[in-house]
């Protein structure tokens, strides 16, 4: 590939190597691809006939795996038909438009760009309304397919094709769309024009001209006689126009009736096209409410369109696929449409990712008795999802209802043996063999075999000991074999608490289990246990024996204390996790024992008014900001015994030091790693936003002690935010380490406080620190 040309000139051929190369390492980068299309379309100034075949070759190809790869972008394949054009000409063109029109059927503009182009192309007008009554059956009933109908009636109109132009128009207004109105008006005008037969059907006109001579017939005195006239031709004809045009203001209400309903749902879609970007909430639950509205009105054709249209918005959503697959597989006889959802969602839009699409797939398949097609798709499945559990155990069912238990068994053994799949599937995959002896087979003892001989290989499992416990719990006994089984149970429990490598709140969570055990199934002494462990699980960190004996080197409970006194000069902070959740900072309490002011909370923050700069209360001691500044500055000033490039060591003390003593980014790192097991979600955006507007600028005419002061305060800001919350990932946290650092060598600098305002608004993973350098 190295060696390929793209044509052009040497920067042009330069430029698309290098883009190429972008698309290749990231396939799935929409904005890569749509800079390899720009960089491809403005090859030697633009293509046409007389450029050079490299570049038209290449051009071809850039747009082919463009559009394989994003098959709904009906812009791009316009593009790409009016660039055929310019090099082939028509027959070039119309093959791209008709792979576009094959691609995605229900495009409105597609389909009026190439009539259009057909239009202006042929001269035959039987192969151009046979063109335009394909898009018909495809586009006709979009509530917005107002451009096609105009271009079609615009084509009629212009080979005085009166009789056409009035069918159109009797198609049209039976549709609900959004100019519904428009047509109707102009239907109604010509209709006063038009022949009878063609404004209804033959057997309707004979039952109003029926109806209408016998209404009409008039008794007349005639000397001694009564004698009934009829009616002349010219009468009834006028009475019958009268009658139609009633019956099509009916047609007319009933039209106007359903555009109301759907206008509803229809006023919601802001976005009626394909594009790689997720759609909001609110958008995803408008299309529910409208599919949900037009399946209970029960036509099938609109059903089946509104299920199209709403694919091509949301093409990468597999809740849409499984949906329409399910709706169509309750009509009758549509196995196949049913076959054709599942393969286009299979295989070209929803990813590989998200896999449940699938297996419904193959579920069908199954059904349909082709059994091997199905495991085709799960290997499929495997082949780019390796070690993926729900697949696995997905086939080893599939397996075992047409193969029996031991091709089952075969399954799991092969994907455990297998070098691709990781330990945490091998662990959840040995629990589902575990229970699939277990569940079918029924032997309790080989189950159990298989959970003991790989407890050992799996400590870090949840799933592994998850479903240990609950095997052995769920185990029924009797009053002979209760303590035997009780001492099973209590064997898989000291092994979670004390041999596996699990998190302290998985741990917890499993020993509530066993202590529910013991109060509904223990014996006398079961309530002294019960307490035991209450104290253990639940009680302060200061008491759990168990849990200091795991976290020190020698087993010895004594250890873990004295080096939580010597690390943190306390024996343990209590975490909260659904205060953290809140967002509440764990390490306040612990600042108030040491002495230092609390600092107001966000609701306070964002609430009260503040100043231009805030007067920090009087405290003891310097802020842990103010301590960092003035070690940099008295190192500034001397210069003389450290590197400026190295930290100082009086700053590198426990996070839980006194303040002044702390470094920065120090005790940054600490409550990184203090919270790396909370699993706390924030929304980094969010959360710097807040930061940052809690902090207003000096004015111009601020002194150089108030500028320093605002600067303080905007970093100590964002640090309590950081402490209040996790940030997630580790390089958005350097990223901000580096700015902290930045506005502690720049105090003084008036523009710093601007530009890290700008800064902090921005994506964190953006953050850019350049700017401060």
């Amino acid at each position: 590939m190295a060696d390929y040309s793209f044509g052009g000139t040497d920067e042009e051929n330069a430029e698309l190597k290098k883009l190429n190369a972008d698309v290749l390492e990231d396939p799935d980068s929409f904005e890569n691809w749509e800079k390899l299309v720009r960089a491809a379309e403005s090859l030697e100034g633009g293509l046409n006939r007389n450029s050079s075949p490299q570049s038209i070759v290449a051009t071809r190809d850039i747009y082919d795996r463009f559009l394989a790869k994003f098959p709904l972008l009906f812009g791009y394949w316009k593009k790409y038909a009016d660039l055929e054009f310019s090099i082939a000409g028509t027959e070039a063109a119309e093959m791209v438009y008709e792979r576009g029109v094959a691609s995605i059927t229900n495009s409105v503009d597609l389909w009026t760009n190439y009539c259009s182009f057909k239009v202006e192309t042929s001269h035959d007008p039987d192969v151009i309304r046979e063109l335009f009554e394909r898009g018909a059956t495809c586009v006709g009933l979009d509530f917005l397919a107002h451009p096609f109908w105009d271009k079609y009636l615009e084509f009629e109109e212009r080979v005085e094709a009166q009789d056409k132009i009035f069918a159109i128009l009797d198609r049209v207004v039976h549709i609900p769309m959004h100019q519904y109105a428009r047509y109707f008006e102009r239907y109604r005008h010509l209709a006063q024009h038009r022949p009878l037969p063609e404004l209804l059907p033959a057997d309707m006109l004979s039952q109003f001209r029926s109806d209408i001579e016998n209404e009409g017939l008039t008794t007349v005195q005639a000397g001694g006689q009564q004698i009934k006239a009829d009616r002349g031709e010219l009468e009834i004809e006028r009475e019958m126009r009268t009658r139609i045009d009633n019956f099509h203001l009916e047609i007319f209400s009933r039209t106007q009736t359903e555009t109301t309903k759907r206008w509803t749902y229809e006023s919601e879609i802001k976005r009626p096209y394909f594009h790689v970007t997720d759609l909001d909430e609110s958008q995803l639950v408008n299309w529910r409410k409208y599919l949900d509205f037009e399946e209970v009105e029960g036509d099938y054709s609109r059903i089946t369109f509104l299920y199209e249209r709403c694919l091509i918005t949301c093409a990468y959503y597999d809740e849409f696929w499984l949906r329409y697959a399910r709706w169509m597989l309750a009509q009758p006889n549509k196995e196949e449409e049913v076959r054709h959802i599942y393969q286009r969602a299979s295989m070209l839009y929803v990813p590989i990712s998200r896999p449940a699409v699938r297996l419904h797939y193959a579920y069908f398949e199954e059904m349909c008795e082709r059994v091997e097609l199905a495991k085709d798709i799960h290997q499929a499945v495997l082949v780019n999802l390796p070690g993926h559990i729900e697949t696995i155990v997905s086939l080893a069912n599939l397996s075992r209802r047409h193969g029996g238990l031991e091709a089952a068994i075969e399954v799991y053994k092969a994907q455990i043996e297998s070098p691709q799949c990781d330990h945490y599937a091998k662990a959840a995959l040995c629990a589902e063999w575990a229970r699939l002896l277990w569940k079918i087979k029924g032997s309790v003892d080989e189950a159990r075999k298989v959970f003991q001989q790989n407890a050992h290989w799996y400590l870090d499992s949840r799933p592994f000991w998850i479903s240990y416990l609950f095997f052995e719990l769920e185990q029924p006994t009797s009053a002979e074999t209760e303590v035997t089984q009780y001492k099973r149970i209590k064997q898989v429990h000291d092994d979670i608490r004390r041999k596996s490598q699990l998190p302290p709140s998985t741990i917890k969570d499993l020993s509530h289990y066993y202590m529910v055990y013991l109060l509904e199934r223990g014996t006398k002494a079961s309530a002294k246990e019960y307490m035991t462990l209450d104290r253990e699980i639940n009680g302060p960190f200061s008491i759990q024996s168990t849990m200091k004996q795991k976290l020190s080197e020698d087993g010895q409970e004594a250890t873990t204390q004295r080096r939580m006194m010597m690390e943190n000069g306390h024996p343990g902070v209590v975490v909260d996790e659904t205060a953290i959740r809140r967002g509440e900072n764990p390490y306040t309490k612990y600042y108030q024992q040491q002495g230092e002011q609390q600092l107001p909370s966000d609701t306070q923050e964002h609430t009260s008014p503040k100043p231009a700069i805030r007067k920090r209360p009087s405290t003891p001691h310097p802020t842990k900001y103010e301590a960092v500044t003035q070690k940099r500055q008295k190192q500034d000033t001397n210069a003389t015994d450290s590197s400026p490039g190295l930290p100082d060591p009086a700053l590198a003390t426990s996070p839980y030091a006194h303040p002044e003593e702390t470094n920065v980014a120090d005790t940054l790192r600490h409550a990184q790693e203090a919270h790396a097991h909370q699993h706390v979600e924030e929304d980094s955006k969010a959360l710097t936003h807040g930061a940052i507007t809690t902090v207003q600028p000096p004015p111009p005419e601020a002194t150089q002690q108030e500028r320093q002061q605002a600067v303080v305060w905007l970093a100590q800001d964002v640090y309590q935010k950081l402490l209040a919350a996790d940030m997630g990932r580790f390089s958005d946290r350097l990223q901000l380490y580096e700015i902290f650092r930045d506005i502690t060598a720049h105090l003084g600098d008036y523009g710093a406080v601007n530009e890290l305002r700008a800064l902090f608004r921005d994506e964190v993973g953006e953050v850019k620190v350049k700017v401060l350098a």
